[in-house]
């Protein structure tokens, strides 16, 4: 890897992560068009860390709230009754799914599931999903409202973005308008739901990112720690405006969005441009 296609594939990671418009599947499309090469799994895996440390930096007296509430409620039955202690079992709950699937599946995940022509079949399906969501989910509860049946749904939604162009934000986002949830908790359940999947992912992923036998190009040290600084940077900025957004705005920029790059990708492959 050099240097250029590192801060290049850092800022696709960061802008892309939270939109729910697939990160992965915008690495796996703008390094093959660009570069010529897969980024690799390994790689986006690990410049999510970037990204979700700024998920905890933007929420962190939420997160802080939530884990001592935790805490307090393994002792205090009225702790228990509390929404915070509901909501942070509902992130762990709804964290299992992906730790699952990503385990038992990580070699389909590092191959097959990579090609182009998937990427751009999920980048529209999951894109009119979210269309679909948007335009019919009711859109009426709040986050004092989170069930426990919306950590579990939406964990399972979250653990589909372990295909390329699904994405992480969207299946979560999809899922929570789906359940009748509103925009703003939604998104900002999604963020909190990704932080110990995310994590996780990238810390089993540092141990592959740099084999010189990985699929995917192969970063220095200095390379994937400056990539991954990076990719938290702009990932702050696009958690505060995404945020902002979605309390005025429907999610179909994002649709439409999704729909022509996959639809590009086609054409792309279908030319000869890309090779899946």
């Amino acid at each position: 890897m050099t240097w250029l296609q590192a801060v290049v594939l850092a800022v696709v990671q960061g802008l892309t992560e939270f939109l729910p418009v697939s990160s992965s599947g915008h690495l796996r499309v703008v390094s093959q068009l660009l570069f010529n090469a897969d980024a690799g799994a390994s790689f986006t895996a690990v410049t999510q860390i970037g990204t979700e440390l700024a998920v905890v930096i933007y929420f962190f007296a939420d997160i802080a709230r939530l884990i001592a509430t935790w805490f307090r409620g393994m002792v205090n039955p009225e702790v228990r009754r509390t929404q915070d202690y509901r909501l942070a079992w509902y992130v762990i709950v709804g964290s299992i799914p992906i730790g699952i699937l990503g385990f038992f599946f990580q070699d389909l995940i590092r191959g097959a599931l990579r090609s182009l022509w998937i990427t751009a079949t999920t980048l529209i399906v999951f894109g009119l999903l979210l269309g679909l969501a948007e335009r019919y989910g009711p859109q009426l509860r709040k986050q004092a409202e989170l069930r426990l049946s919306d950590g579990v749904l939406m964990g399972l939604a979250q653990s589909l973005a372990l295909v390329p162009g699904v994405s992480r934000s969207g299946g979560t986002i999809t899922a929570g308008l789906s359940l009748g949830l509103d925009r703003p908790t939604a998104v900002r359940f999604s963020f909190l739901l990704a932080i110990p999947a995310v994590f996780a992912a990238g810390l089993l992923e540092l141990g592959h990112v740099f084999d010189p036998g990985g699929a995917g190009l192969q970063p220095s040290g200095p390379q994937m720690l400056v990539a991954t600084v990076l990719a938290g940077l702009v990932g702050y900025a696009c958690i505060a405006w995404l945020l902002r957004y979605v309390e005025k705005h429907s999610v179909y920029l994002f649709v439409w969005w999704r729909v022509l790059v996959g639809l590009a990708v086609y054409v792309l492959l279908g030319f000869g441009v890309l090779q899946a």
